[in-house]
């Protein structure tokens, strides 16, 4: 984890987190799930705060193909940027997944772009959602945008990031009529963003748990 996120943030902040980012998820599968009439799981593993070169360097680690991407943006007390990421390759496994039966592979890349786009939709909108309704906030969100190229450029969008940007970065496997689909969940804060966020999950933990979050040590 790269300074400023973990200086940022505290473990029990990062474990409130990472339980809303759980129960977000879960809850996108179910309404995917109803979307494809069959069993979906999303498996979520540890979340990782990075800053944008290190988020860079660990989808390149992964990933040395093409990408396609389904990009929103996000604002209220929390504003930035979430991506859901995929190998180019298998993207029309998704897509043949969401719209099911045995299409031609030209029909397919034809509806590619609706199905990424209302898939995309459907996790990240309601993944965000859930965890501003257990914030007890509001997030609007833009309508899906569907992005392909190389990782890097992923996290150079208009308008320009800021130089101190945090990225929430999530690795996630699609299980849907035995197709296995890896891709990524990742979220791009400037710090501001990143502060409010740790008042708005101390107030969860507060309510939660009746104990207040410590706070960081204070420096010597």
């Amino acid at each position: 984890m790269s300074a400023v996120a973990s200086s940022a943030l505290n473990e029990l902040e990062l474990d409130a987190l990472t339980e809303l980012v759980n129960i977000g998820v879960s809850k996108a599968a179910l309404s995917l799930r109803e979307m494809v009439n069959e069993q979906v799981f999303l498996s979520v593993p540890t979340l990782r705060l990075v800053d944008r070169p290190s988020a860079i360097g660990l989808l390149q680690e992964r990933e040395q193909t093409r990408l396609v991407a389904v990009h929103q943006v996000f604002e209220g007390d929390i504003t930035g940027r979430v991506l859901l990421i995929f190998p180019e390759t298998r993207s029309l496994e998704l897509v043949r997944a969401v719209i099911g039966g045995d299409l031609p592979l030209e029909d397919i890349i034809e509806l590619e772009h609706e199905a990424l786009a209302e898939t995309g939709n459907i996790i990240l909108n309601g993944c965000l959602s859930t965890i501003a309704n257990m914030l007890q906030r509001n997030l609007k969100m833009s309508l899906p945008e569907i992005l392909h190229g190389e990782g890097p450029e992923f996290f150079d969008l208009a308008p320009p990031p800021h130089a101190g940007d945090v990225v929430m970065f999530l690795y996630i496997n699609f299980a849907m009529h035995q197709r296995n689909i890896q891709g990524y969940i990742v979220m791009l804060m400037d710090m501001p963003s990143l502060t409010a966020l740790k008042e708005l999950l101390q107030e969860f933990i507060q309510r939660t748990t009746g104990e207040a979050s410590p706070q960081q040590d204070a420096a010597p």
